[in-house]
């Protein structure tokens, strides 16, 4: 990418960036996923012609699903969602038919390590609140009760 001209961002060393005046082009990659954006589409079909060239590859047209994120373009603006990936995360803990709440956590809770609690499988409660975490991108009412959940990552009861 630096042959192209792009930098490397310092806090995402996946994100590539080019910018030309007043406009910007990026680039992100993950594994064998790319997503190609900006207002440059000079340089996006540039960019996108020399990645051609370069790698056996396919443009899937505009982003409408990445990494558990589903995109929609609407007139009002570009929206995302997690909506299929909490729907799996619901059905791996048996959940599905559990009923929604408007708090997820209430305030003061009061939840603590005992010593006589019985202790839970520690790396799936890691996995899943990893997966909560990862959700918490898109749901930022649940960061609260994650965090809190958090806490108990290293002994969960």
């Amino acid at each position: 990418m630096k042959k192209f001209g792009y930098k490397q961002s310092n806090s995402d060393h996946t994100l590539f960036i080019k910018k030309r005046g007043d406009k910007i082009t990026c680039l992100i990659i993950y594994v064998d996923d790319m997503i190609l954006t900006g207002d440059d589409t000079e340089e996006m079909a540039e960019l996108g012609k020399n990645l051609f060239s370069e790698f056996e590859m396919k443009d899937l047209g505009p982003l409408k699903y990445f990494l558990g994120i589903e995109v929609l373009r609407l007139r009002k603006g570009i929206f995302i969602n997690q909506k299929k990936y909490v729907l799996d995360l619901l059905a791996e803990v048996g959940m599905v038919d559990c009923k929604p709440a408007d708090a997820p956590m209430v305030q003061n809770h009061g939840l603590q390590m005992k010593e006589e609690a019985r202790k839970t499988d520690r790396g799936r409660y890691q996995r899943l609140l990893g997966k909560l975490i990862y959700l918490s991108h898109t749901r930022p009412d649940i960061a609260y009760a994650v965090g809190i959940v958090s806490q108990f990552m290293h002994a969960p009861q």
